[in-house]
């Protein structure tokens, strides 16, 4: 119901799903019905998602938001007729884009992954409300986007320290945590979207989650060694 509601993953799923083009109609900045700030969410979050086309080799103009309220019929109409007509003259998703069928749904489901991960490296900017929606243009560049992804964290559990307490386990929102009771965790690099939420939970008197800002990860400890040592005291 609300233009601010609409999230980045929606975008990337409706393409997944083979829409050919996207087009968002919310609410005239200043005129949101549910909070008055709604508008600029929106404006904030689709210029990301422009970026975020662009880096996985889909054409932006695929995807447009169009202020236009209920009562504006005529407006919605011309929306909609001009949109068509930018997509026929695009073609088929992946087409003008030179990306085959397997390349897109690669490259989309890689995006989708990592939705999480955007959302908490940005949340400044995401936040940020501009009195002049114009500039929610320009608030993220494509040097910043490309930054994004090469300065991507992981995160390793050390297996020294963990002490199998399955707090990270639990809270994990992905399920991308392996362990059990006296077994220590291992963090799925495959499954693991970068949220940083096994940091954050893990008992400071283990600090066993390690945040790795650049260099591989270190392999998993292997099955028959992962029975976990209690520390003393």
């Amino acid at each position: 119901m609300c233009g601010g509601r609409i999230d980045i993953a929606f975008i990337l799923r409706a393409f997944s799903n083979g829409a050919d083009g996207v087009v968002i109609c919310s609410c005239w900045p200043g005129e949101c019905h549910y909070v008055p700030e709604g508008n600029y969410n929106a404006a904030s979050m689709m210029n990301l998602t422009r970026k975020l086309l662009a880096h996985a080799g889909i054409n932006p103009e695929r995807f447009r938001l169009q202020w236009v309220t209920a009562s504006e019929g005529v407006q919605f109409a011309e929306t909609v007729t001009s949109f068509t007509a930018k997509i026929k003259e695009l073609g088929p998703l992946g087409s003008s884009e030179g990306l085959d069928e397997d390349a897109l749904a690669s490259g989309l489901a890689e995006l989708t992954k990592l939705v999480p991960y955007i959302k908490i490296a940005k949340r400044e900017k995401l936040l940020l409300h501009l009195k002049n929606v114009d500039d929610y243009e320009n608030l993220y560049t494509d040097d910043e986007v490309e930054a994004l992804f090469k300065e991507m964290p992981s995160y390793y559990i050390d297996p020294e320290k963990c002490q199998a307490c399955g707090t990270c386990r639990r809270r994990c929102p992905v399920e991308a945590i392996d362990g059990d009771k006296k077994i220590i965790h291992i963090i799925d690099q495959d499954k693991c979207i970068r949220c940083g939420t096994c940091l954050e939970v893990c008992p400071p008197r283990f600090s066993a989650v390690t945040k790795l800002e650049s260099g591989p990860v270190p392999p998993p400890v292997p099955d028959g060694k992962r029975a976990v040592v209690k520390k003393k005291g």
